[in-house]
């Protein structure tokens, strides 16, 4: 019922609004430097599982929709992860997934 699916997906939902604007603080050479992270709503959302389970339970092997590294390559280089598309070619590889005019299988649009 809508009242367990609430109590079940409501701490999920309130992860993911609160991802959308993170502030990270890193001590570089001594001084401590914020760095403020925005993300738009083009790309996050694929998939209706990432709304809910994250990109892991989609089935990617990518740490996120914005980046071509995998979580394996993100995990032994923590540093020098970058963000490699911005949000217009994330918007279109959306629409390229969402219209599939390649007729792709579900295993290939994972990828």
């Amino acid at each position: 019922d809508h009242e367990t699916l609430t109590a079940i997906l409501s701490p999920l939902i309130a992860e993911r609004e609160a991802m959308k604007s993170s502030e990270l603080m890193l001590e570089i050479g001594g001084i401590l430097r914020s760095f403020k992270f925005i993300f738009r709503g083009t790309g996050y959302d694929e998939k209706l599982v990432r709304e809910v389970e994250g990109l892991e339970a989609s089935g990617s092997i990518f740490i996120c929709t914005l980046c071509d590294a995998t979580r394996l390559e993100a995990s032994q280089n923590l540093v020098f992860h970058s963000i490699t598309r911005s949000h217009s070619e994330n918007l279109q590889r959306y629409e390229t997934w969402r219209a599939n005019p390649y007729h792709e299988s579900v295993d290939e649009l994972r990828d």
